[in-house]
């Protein structure tokens, strides 16, 4: 049985073979009974059906609340008058009012109306924004959210300059480096920046550093803007603090025009408590969307959780995911809290440190094959829609093809990687770091897993923790970062932290992901406007200029980035991952490796420089790329490429570029002697 792959690529999974027939078994039986024999890409129309929409001189509305007793519609239009409009309840919880367009007054209101659902049900009547509201704005006097309803000839198309992503996804199995990006906080001021200002500012710079794809945060309509976007209300309104959807698409649009990708932050691991704001007791219940009772809360984000067995949230959450493709153009989705999803207990406190941990009565099978769904539409709506899996537990399978009985996803985030960093570097003396661990954390992985490699992101550079170079020099960023300052501490810090993002670039899997301004060692944390800090936006921003100012040694940090980029893309695929000859010598602190018949070599150590150093190498993985041009009698050398010890990298020059490093051979044994100064990463080609 080929949904049986997953047990065969992994042995160990044998002992769990009932578990994965019994998945197979409810996930068809799901699948059939939401579907009914429909294709799944005309199951998730829902937006299409819900929500706005006009149709020749009339505004017609449609709402999904099964459980409520009446709801009308109120707003500008009618001055705000909550019994004219009522919606007639059709079937299924589906209510319907058809209004003409005249009645709407968008003469006095051209810019468009505020509006809102009234919902009368069994708690009481509230006003409510339409479920599938996709424009949502804040009133900036009372901080009221209300439904935002252009008029036709405003409405929130958009004309589509660059369609044809013919040649951005003919690399994807070539190269996926992903800048992630919160857009509100990608500017100097000490504000909120727009979508148009990201567009023309950031979008360029990114370009330029070489990366591939942008991962936008944040963009679903949240009401508290320090929860980073997390705590979603309006599932189908791109957040209105940044502008209107029509700027988010020209960002889009404009990134396809620069050959970058677009994946988005997707929320649908739970939901903002909020009920003014959000979809929660929509219809007077929270069984609407949610588990009931405790089952529905999270314990630690005070957040509502999906109840993913249920027909009308599949096709809810479902419905989310083609909107977001076919109406804004994304590329595909990194998919949050994905652990928080397929346990009960959201992986609190617990380790998975055994197989057995993975299947329990505690694994929701509903959520998995919600998760499998998920993906077997995003493929069939764009064949190279990406999915990335935030998944710490690691499920075996989750990166498998549906047909192997895996989850579906392209890529797991490799979120072990940043969890090591932050304990060594706070934890562990630079003498004593076990470079074997290091390696294993960095290449670890289940068969057939793609992984995206990351040395830190967002969650290092929150409020109570620190970025990798913040914790590499502490204060001395404030006062040592002069190009004339003599500091230990800052030389150390530059090294380290040029060392660490190469080797998670070159070892850490078959996609890389960066946060902005993690790449020249922005200074300090990111701390959203709240209570606690008199809602100022002072750390809610990106300090640009301290990487432009030529006389400060961030510099060096961001021609590093540039150079260590064009380097891996000059000379590897990160499909298939290539690495072979891994060597690590724990006393000497040095790894060594080929990949893609390039030869790396880091030195670790803090203090030990080294002279004549012999690194065994593999002569076949040194000339696989271009074996028929060489004779096997002939004397081989190697010449350095790339050495961060470059001057223009913040290091010393201490390397020779312009000389040849022969390659001596044993019987069995091939290897170069070379200079290895301290804390220095080589790379060598063959000449």
């Amino acid at each position: 049985m080929d949904e049986l792959k997953v047990i065969d690529l992994d042995p160990y999974l044998a002992p769990y073979k009932k578990f994965y027939l019994n998945f197979e078994q409810i996930y068809k039986k799901k699948k059939e009974s939401i579907l009914s024999g429909s294709d799944i890409t005309e199951f998730a129309n829902g937006y299409l059906y819900f929500g706005f929409h006009y149709e020749e001189n009339f505004l017609i509305y449609r709402e999904w609340a099964p459980n409520a007793f009446g709801i009308y519609l109120t707003g500008d239009f009618c001055d705000w008058d909550t019994s004219k409009y009522r919606l007639e309840p059709l079937t299924n919880g589906i209510w319907e009012i058809k209004i003409p367009v005249e009645q709407l007054n968008f003469k006095k209101y051209p810019e468009g109306i505020k509006v809102k659902s009234y919902n009368i049900t069994a708690i009481g009547k509230h006003y409510r924004i339409p479920l599938y509201a996709r424009y949502v704005i804040q009133d900036p006097e009372t901080l009221d959210f209300s439904a935002f309803l252009l008029p036709p000839d405003k409405d929130t198309s958009y004309k589509w300059k660059n369609c044809n992503k013919d040649a951005l996804y003919s690399k994807l199995k070539r190269s996926l480096l992903i800048y992630e990006v919160h857009i509100g906080m990608s500017s100097e001021k000490e504000g909120i920046t727009s979508y148009k200002e990201f567009t023309d500012n950031i979008l360029p710079y990114i370009k330029d550093l070489g990366y591939d794809a942008i991962q936008l945060m944040a963009i679903m309509e949240h009401p508290y803007y320090g929860s980073f976007g997390y705590q979603v209300s309006n599932f189908y309104a791109p957040s209105s603090r940044f502008g209107s959807p029509v700027d988010l698409k020209r960002l889009i649009d404009e990134a396809h025009g620069l050959g970058l990708l677009v994946i988005m932050d997707l929320v649908h691991s739970h939901s903002v408590k909020n009920t003014n704001e959000g979809i929660n007791l929509f219809d007077g219940t929270e069984e609407q969307f949610f588990h009931k009772g405790d089952r529905g809360n999270h314990p630690l984000w005070d957040s509502k959780l999906f109840d993913y067995g249920k027909h009308g949230v599949i096709h809810f959450l479902l419905s989310n995911i083609k909107y977001w493709l076919t109406e804004f153009n994304f590329d595909g989705f990194r998919f949050d809290g994905i652990t928080s999803m397929i346990y009960t207990h959201h992986g609190l406190g617990k380790i998975f440190s055994s197989y057995k941990d993975y299947f329990t009565s505690e694994t929701d099978l509903d959520a998995l094959v919600y998760l499998r769904l998920a993906n077997e539409l995003l493929h069939k709506i764009n064949t190279f829609s990406i999915s990335i899996a935030e998944d710490v537990s690691g499920f075996p399978g989750m990166c498998l093809p549906v047909e192997f009985g895996g989850i579906g996803f392209d890529y797991r985030l490799g979120m072990g990687i940043p969890d090591y960093f932050e304990k060594t570097l706070s934890e562990i003396p630079d003498e004593n770091w076990d470079l074997g661990q290091l390696c294993y954390t960095l290449t670890s992985k289940r068969p057939m897993e793609k992984v995206i490699g990351y040395a830190e992101s967002h969650d290092q550079a929150m409020v109570g923790g620190k970025t990798i170079f913040f914790r590499l020099v502490d204060r001395a960023i404030y006062d040592k970062m002069h190009i004339n300052d003599v500091d230990i501490s800052i030389d150390r810090g530059i090294a380290l932290h040029k060392m660490i993002r190469f080797i998670v670039l070159l070892l850490g899997g078959e996609g890389y992901l960066n946060f902005i301004g993690n790449e020249w060692g922005h200074p300090e944390w990111i701390d959203f406007p709240r209570k606690e800090n008199n809602f100022s936006f002072v750390y809610a921003r990106r300090l640009w200029f301290l990487a432009k100012d030529e006389n400060l040694k961030f510099k060096y940090l961001l021609n590093f980035e540039k150079s260590m980029i064009k380097n891996f893309k000059n000379f590897h695929n990160f499909i298939p991952y290539n690495v072979s000859m891994l060597r690590v010598n724990e006393k000497n602190k040095i790894i060594s490796f080929i990949r893609d018949s390039i030869l790396y070599i880091f030195n670790f150590h803090p203090i030990n420089s080294y002279t004549d150093y012999p690194v065994e190498i593999d002569l076949n993985d040194i000339l696989k790329k271009n074996f028929e041009q060489f004779d096997r009698s002939d004397k081989y050398s190697l010449n350095l490429i790339f050495s961060s010890d470059d001057k223009i990298f913040g290091g010393f020059d201490r390397v020779d570029k312009n000389i040849d490093y022969p390659i001596f051979k044993e019987a069995d044994y091939s290897y170069i002697k070379c200079y290895l100064p301290n804390r220095t990463v080589l790379a060598f080609k063959l000449k």
